[in-house]
C-alpha cells in the first residue's frame, strides 16, 4: 500500500507541475513565442497596448480558462484562479485558439482572450 501511495503521489506531482509550467498563466511563461500578436493587441475600449514587454518577456502569456454559467470568465494567473472583468475581455480570437491573460506581476488584468469555453 505504501508504494501505490507514494506513486500516486508523484503521478499528482508530475501532472500539477507539468499543468503549472504549461498553463497556469505565470508572469513571463508563453510570452515571447507570441509577442508578435500580443504587442498588436489593444485594452477594451482604449489605444493602450495589452502587452508590456519585449520579445523576451513580458505580462502577457497563455494560461486556462473556462466560462462559468454566470458569464464570467475565470482564469489561471500565476497559478491560482482567478475572474477575469468584463472590462479586461477581447472579443478577437487568439491565433492558437487557446485563452491568454496579460496582467501584471501585481495581479492586474489588462486584457483576457477567452479560447474555447473550456480551455
Amino acid at each position: 500500500m505504501h508504494h501505490r501511495a507514494l506513486a500516486a503521489l508523484v503521478t499528482i506531482g508530475l501532472a500539477t507541475s507539468a499543468y503549472g509550467q504549461d498553463n497556469g498563466g505565470f508572469y513571463g511563461n508563453g510570452h515571447a513565442g507570441n509577442h508578435d500578436w500580443y504587442s498588436k493587441l489593444k485594452q477594451p475600449g482604449t489605444t493602450y497596448s495589452c502587452c508590456n514587454g519585449d520579445e523576451h518577456g513580458g505580462d502577457c502569456r497563455p494560461t486556462r480558462a473556462f466560462l462559468s454559467d454566470d458569464g464570467f470568465w475565470h482564469a489561471q494567473l500565476d497559478g491560482r484562479w482567478t475572474t477575469v472583468p468584463k472590462r479586461a475581455e477581447v472579443e478577437q480570437p487568439a491565433p492558437d485558439g487557446n485563452s491568454h491573460i496579460c496582467a501584471s506581476k501585481g495581479g492586474y488584468i489588462f486584457c483576457f482572450i477567452g479560447g474555447s469555453p473550456k480551455s
